[in-house]
């Protein structure tokens, strides 16, 4: 069964004040307004084909209010369809022709304004995460005119991050890349005039790696990072391409939204951050080593304190987010070492642009920190920086880290790998 669009919907609201931003989707300049408007179910759980059928959807529940979870089709298997089905959602495949839907198990009444989000499932299945657009839209103030890159997966809370941004803020344009595009971002990019880019750290790795040389002709005045953690090895090297544009890293999660920003170029944030308390503004403090957020950006049913699940280290006064606290830490023999540590030991060796760390099964100490790199492409200018092997990259963690923390196994990949989220689970 398929819905046909319709252009003679009712809206429930005015156009949002975004609504004749341009829009460069697969190369082709649109508008908000110029989005076809299909008729949504009420509750849907929407799985976009392309970006601009996303885009589409986002528009029509800012007008409308539909209740909406969207997302990519690749990120909801058969397990979680059925769940949203049971949940009482109609899920359907949203293409050109509109959507193809799938009928609730149980049929229910709709929440008007509702937004779902999926998480993405690093620590488990996806979970559902209830927001509206109010929760979602953290950027309110007066913005100088940019042209974003938005290169996350439709859906995700990082994705409506910089559509709502577009939606809501009149002079914020937005180009959009498909999976497809991502390996020359930088050229659809310098094409279209983009001057700001959010991304992940991998995201903004991989393309130093890939081409850093098309990187720098990207006119970029803001770059803003998330998702995960922030080393100030990637601060540096985007330092060193883009010296006069503002480098921003925020902390966000589905949960807890978007809670920390910081501008100084630093890793980290200042430690008087903790436990300062302003109205409207996000909390953050530490609690046994787990950063604890409490925000207005919430997600329904989270208000007060949330732990995030991220594990936190002091020190030289900024506090760092190393990792998840169910994957950073490494017991080595009874000694405790940081994942995320190490990784950043790694990243600042001016010849590895990627590292994973983990921990590995071992005799006697029950664990030993083993890792995985990718090295940074040769210099274009031709001067000879060497090329580590395994024992020149052992003995530099050697030099910086306690003896049960050196990695005893480092492998070097040919490629930075990434995931659909931007993210390589690192």
């Amino acid at each position: 069964m398929t819905v046909t669009t319709s252009r003679h919907l009712t809206p429930a609201g005015p156009e949002p004040a975004g609504v004749d931003n341009r829009l460069v989707v697969g190369g082709t300049a649109l508008t908000w307004r110029s989005l076809p408007t299909p008729t949504l179910p009420d509750p849907a759980a929407v799985l976009a084909r392309s970006a601009v059928h996303a885009l589409t959807a986002a528009r029509q529940h800012a007008v409308h209010g539909t209740e909406l979870l969207l997302s990519t089709v690749s990120r909801v298997d058969a397990v979680t369809r059925t769940e949203l089905l049971t949940a009482g959602f109609t899920v359907g495949v949203l293409d050109d022709d509109g959507v193809h839907p799938s009928a609730p198990a149980r049929p229910r009444a709709a929440e008007a304004g509702r937004l779902w989000l999926l998480t993405s499932g690093s620590t488990g299945r996806p979970k559902r995460v209830g927001h509206t657009l109010g929760t979602l839209t953290t950027v309110r103030g007066d913005q100088p005119e940019r042209t974003w890159l938005c290169p996350y997966a439709p859906g995700t809370y990082a994705w409506w991050q910089v559509v709502t941004l577009s939606l809501t803020q009149p002079g914020q344009h937005l180009v959009v890349v498909e999976p497809d595009e991502l390996d020359d971002w930088p050229t659809v990019a310098a094409t279209h005039g983009v001057d700001a880019a959010s991304g992940t750290p991998t995201f903004w790795r991989r393309t130093l790696y890939r081409d850093a040389e098309a990187l720098a002709r990207v006119p970029l005045r803001q770059i803003t990072l998330g998702g995960e953690p922030v080393d100030q090895a990637i601060l540096d090297q985007l330092r060193e391409v883009f010296p006069t544009a503002r480098i921003s890293w925020i902390y966000a999660s589905s949960e807890a939204g978007a809670s920390i920003v910081v501008h100084d170029g630093r890793a980290g944030f200042p430690v008087d951050w903790l436990d300062r308390e302003t109205p409207g503004r996000p909390t953050v403090s530490v609690r046994d080593d787990e950063l604890v957020v409490t925000s207005p950006y919430h997600g329904a049913g989270l208000a007060g304190p949330i732990r995030t699940g991220d594990r936190v280290q002091v020190l030289d006064g900024r506090v760092l987010i190393t990792g998840r606290l169910d994957s950073d830490e490494i017991n080595v023999g009874g000694s405790k070492v940081s994942a995320g540590v190490v990784r950043g030991v790694l990243t600042g060796h001016p010849a590895v642009a990627w590292a994973r760390v983990t921990g590995r099964r071992a005799p006697v100490l029950g664990r030993m920190v083993v890792a995985e790199v990718v090295l940074a492409p040769a210099d274009p200018s031709g001067a000879d920086t060497g090329v580590p092997d395994e024992a020149a990259l052992v003995r530099w963690c050697a030099d910086r880290l306690p003896e049960h923390a050196v990695p005893r196994r480092i492998r070097v990949l040919t490629d930075i790998p990434v995931k659909e989220t931007l993210k390589s689970d690192v």
